[in-house]
């Protein structure tokens, strides 16, 4: 049996236009793949080009896409760096990625394992991931052989969050802290919206902003945060967020990934998507007691957001629930499963295809 022990080429980009999700999901998984030695290559078209530190951060390579994911000539661009790098597998993450795209990279006879979480498309591929709660298997269209690794065991979870999973084992005194999260894409500009009404919230003493420094409003945040007296504050660096998150009282999520890895931590949350996927993970964080869905972001009314905090401020039995079930949803260990599953597939014995018989002429 022979096995390859090549690194792993990431294609993902990381635009305004396509989003950072994607991208965010494949360097948790790229950490996960590091230890356990497994070199990992990035190809991706990257806005703003800062990100490239971002991967860089992470002991990964990089090599700048010349075109965004499914543009034209990438299929050949993304071939040509399959064959000079000879990878064991590549993991494709974007909406944009085709079947005929996936197929084309699984030709070469490299493993393919696509990251997904909208269940548009038949899958030509090894591996299938939803690193998120929903859509589930029958979503999902995919040929013989492929596997699936579905649902709240395959979450990817950040090492800063993990390791705050066992110190926030009980909740913090007073005065009531809130999390900002919206997560890497806040499409609906919920973050600068709630925040300002966050702070018109007398039981809300404290708020901590969550987000990237490529944030479209980063810097009106920013200035938000001056003029809040001391209420309210900006935090990008892992450092700063790990405090915040054993402290916090309660969260402000989109049910994208930045939830599920406050579930591991086991932080109360209330959930506004704004994304077809988001909304069916909100959905299913509720219906297993780990957060309250209230509505799509839009829908939401400053009097609905005010009633549903007071009710959990108020009730902290409510909050211990909350966090008990997010902790038990949501073990950090998604990653290492997804290696796990890679690694197999990727040492499994090659099926021989039979021979064909020749009748003699």
């Amino acid at each position: 049996m022979e096995v390859k022990r090549g690194p792993i080429l990431f294609r993902c980009d990381a635009t305004p236009e396509q989003g950072y999700e994607a991208f965010y999901q494949c360097l948790s998984l790229a950490a996960a793949l590091q230890r356990r030695r497994r070199g990992t290559q990035f190809l991706s078209y990257l806005e703003p080009l800062s990100l490239a530190q971002v991967i860089h951060r992470g002991n990964n390579d990089w090599t700048p896409a010349e075109s965004a994911l499914g543009a034209i000539g990438d299929l050949d661009a993304t071939l040509r760096e399959v064959r000079r790098t000879a990878p064991a597998a590549v993991v494709v993450a974007g909406a944009t990625a085709t079947a005929d795209y996936m197929a084309a990279i699984a030709e070469t006879g490299t493993k393919v394992l696509a990251l997904d979480n909208a269940a548009a498309i038949e899958f030509p591929c090894a591996i299938v991931v939803n690193p998120l709660l929903a859509p589930g298997m029958k979503a999902y269209r995919y040929q013989r052989g492929t596997q699936l690794l579905l649902g709240r065991k395959f979450a990817l979870v950040r090492g800063v969050f993990r390791r705050q999973r066992t110190i926030r084992a009980t909740e913090q005194p007073g005065p009531f802290r809130a999390l900002v999260a919206f997560g890497d894409d806040d499409f609906a500009d919920q973050t600068m919206i709630r925040t300002q009404q966050l702070l018109e919230m007398a039981k809300v003493d404290k708020i901590s902003i969550a987000c990237r420094t490529h944030h479209p409003r980063y810097h009106e945040l920013r200035d938000l945060a001056e003029d809040s007296g001391g209420r309210v504050e900006v935090v990008t660096e892992p450092k700063e967020l790990m405090t915040r998150l054993v402290r916090a009282h309660f969260a402000l999520t989109s049910g994208d990934a930045w939830a599920l890895e406050m579930c591991c931590v086991g932080i109360p949350q209330l959930v506004l998507p704004a994304q077809p996927a988001h909304t069916l993970t909100a959905k299913r964080m509720d219906d297993e007691g780990a957060a309250t869905f209230l509505g799509a972001a839009t829908d939401v009314t400053y009097e609905q957001l005010e009633e549903a905090i007071g009710v959990v401020l108020d009730d902290p039995m409510e909050r211990l629930g909350m966090s008990r079930c997010a902790r038990n949803l949501i073990d950090g260990r998604g990653g290492d499963r997804i290696v796990n599953g890679l690694e197999i597939i990727l040492h499994s014995p090659r099926v021989r295809q039979p021979a064909q018989l020749r009748i003699a002429a």
